[in-house]
């Protein structure tokens, strides 16, 4: 995987051929992230993956962003939430984050929310820099994890 600039990457849907890279950035982009540990081996991360791509729910999309034919990151959201946005390890820094968040910035003009983990600060600092605002924390018990997490909202 490259070092790729912004204007070196394809946004485009996801496609059940980039299953096993949209698998492998999200085991690896979480591995290096200030996140708690996955409690779901990657055999069900594969599965509930490619559920997302193959049979995805009512109004929900994932688009991926390709660099020299390979996903470097992907973002799965709704018209209201972003569920997902993964950026890997090495095409972090480069803008493809940004392109991504802006898509769906665009593609959700109502705005929108999602949950990052307290814990995460460079995703938090990240969501911040592009306007959206922390608007609830909680101790974490409700979700899988039981970690701390907080609600952020754009706009």
């Amino acid at each position: 995987m490259s070092s790729a600039t912004p204007t070196e990457a394809i946004l485009r849907p996801a496609e059940p051929e980039d299953i096993a890279d949209i698998v492998r950035t999200y085991v690896e982009t979480r591995a290096a992230a200030a996140m708690p540990a996955p409690i779901y081996p990657e055999k069900d991360i594969r599965e509930w993956l490619a559920v997302k791509v193959l049979a995805p729910q009512a109004g929900s999309e994932m688009w991926v962003a390709e660099v020299d034919g390979t996903v470097s990151a992907f973002a799965a959201f709704t018209q209201t939430w972003l569920d997902d946005l993964f950026v890997h390890p090495r095409a972090q820094g480069t803008g493809i984050g940004t392109m991504l968040l802006d898509l769906v910035k665009s593609l959700a003009p109502d705005g929108f929310g999602l949950w990052v983990f307290e814990m995460n600060t460079p995703a938090r600092a990240f969501y911040a820099r592009h306007g959206l605002r922390e608007v609830e924390r909680t101790d974490g018990s409700d979700n899988q994890e039981k970690a701390p997490d907080v609600r952020m909202s754009w706009p």
